[in-house]
């Protein structure tokens, strides 16, 4: 009698595993490792002031864990504002900028928020040169920035 019930309890037992493995919720976005030294090459630069963000507010988005700009100039010694558009559905991104590369000194962190939804974020005036902006939460999203 017991060897005919082994055969139903790990067909039981199989399709537990089974149906607990299909049904694991997962968070809707993932940790991306660390950024590489060289930003990527297939994104095409764009950094005209934003028709919506009004007074030459810079254009920022994110679609697909990636910046849609790879380069973007800002004005130096003066405040600016970033209109960051997260077209990502339900995926935290942030824009935040750093000195030199984006694994520098940290100069402004904008807000993390889940897209679909464009923020504004208020920058304090920069030095003139170079930058990175990063997405705190995925840092293999940057591109390059120049204040002058």
């Amino acid at each position: 009698m017991r060897s005919r019930r082994l055969p139903f309890v790990l067909s039981v037992g199989v399709a537990c595993v089974m149906f607990a493995a299909c049904t694991t919720a997962n968070p809707g976005w993932t940790y991306q490792p660390a950024p590489s030294l060289t930003p990527p090459p297939s994104v095409e630069a764009s950094a005209e002031p934003s028709a919506s963000g009004g007074s030459g507010a810079i254009a920022i988005s994110a679609l697909g864990i990636a910046f849609e700009q790879a380069e973007i100039n800002v004005p130096a010694g003066e405040p600016f504002q970033i209109d960051f558009a997260n077209n990502d559905p339900g995926t935290p991104h942030n824009v935040a900028i750093h000195r030199d590369s984006a694994t520098g000194e940290a100069v402004f962190t904008g807000e993390i928020f889940n897209g679909v939804e464009t923020r504004t974020y208020d920058v304090p005036a920069i030095e003139a040169g170079a930058y990175a902006f990063v997405c705190t939460v995925h840092p293999s999203m940057f591109g390059t920035m120049t204040a002058e």
